[in-house]
């Protein structure tokens, strides 16, 4: 059976979520969808390269799926997009081996989260605003904490099929612009929660509220803590998906060029 690459954007305000869960709404279950309408078929599988949680937006999400169709490409990604709601948009679709694996090939991951220091009218589900006032600096001594191989256990949602919460960060970097505060991180890939609570610790750091000290001490043993302290979903971003070969960008103004 042939293998698409697609590459996706979307904005998760609505749903549950990338994964397919019965009785809600979530992107996968949307596609599935789409995918019986253009294909008339249940003869299909499609799977994402990371499960972006409730109300988390993607730039660039990839996906694979696997269908039997005379369809060339083009006219697959125009039929879907014709499908699709408006709040999910399929940017391209490629031909790809067949032992191309959306989420297992994947090499890193990065996302950008959004930061606002003022009301904003897009806040409820595009940022997230801060109220405080915030310490960048102090914000970016935490990041120095989260790079290299670390055991991220104290910032990850427990669940039975994580065999392992060590996790490579190969770049944080945080930009403060105007009214707003970015962070990106890339990393091998990402533990449920993780990137939300990396966040929400530094930004309860750059308030002022938690030591270096005793952030340090949740990579030495679990704790609840960190996870009082989980950012919302409304200010992140799937930027990107990278694969063998392809250089990591750590280019902050390229990642929001929205590719």
């Amino acid at each position: 059976m042939p293998r698409y690459k697609l590459t996706i954007e979307y904005d998760g305000s609505r749903y549950n979520g990338w994964q397919v869960q019965k009785g809600k709404d979530t992107i996968q279950g949307k596609f599935f969808d789409a995918c019986r309408n253009v294909f008339e078929t249940e003869d299909f599988e499609f799977y994402g390269s990371s499960r972006t949680d409730a109300g988390v937006h993607a730039l660039a999400q990839v996906a694979h799926l696997d269908v039997k169709t005379s369809l060339k490409p083009e006219i697959i990604l125009k039929r879907l997009n014709e499908t699709l709601f408006a709040d999910i948009n399929v940017l391209r679709v490629e031909k790809a081996d067949n032992a191309f694996n959306a989420r297992f090939d994947a090499v890193a991951r990065s996302y950008v989260y959004h930061i606002s220091l003022r009301r904003s009218a897009f806040g409820k589900s595009f940022v997230w605003w801060v109220k405080d006032e915030i310490d960048v600096q102090k914000m970016k001594e935490v990041a120095k904490l989260y790079t290299g191989f670390k055991d991220f256990d104290s910032f990850s949602e427990r669940t039975p099929e994580e065999k392992s919460t060590t996790v490579e960060i190969k770049h944080v970097n945080i930009v403060s612009e105007d009214a707003s505060v970015f962070v990106h991180i890339i990393g091998s890939h990402f533990l449920p929660k993780m990137v939300r609570r990396m966040v929400g610790v530094m930004a309860e750091a750059g308030k002022g509220n938690l030591s270096l000290k005793e952030i340090e001490e949740f990579f030495q043993e679990y704790s609840e803590k960190a996870g009082r302290y989980t950012a919302p979903p409304s200010g992140l971003y799937l930027e990107r998906v990278y694969y063998k070969g392809e250089k990591i960008s750590t280019d902050f103004k390229k990642c929001l060029s929205l590719n």
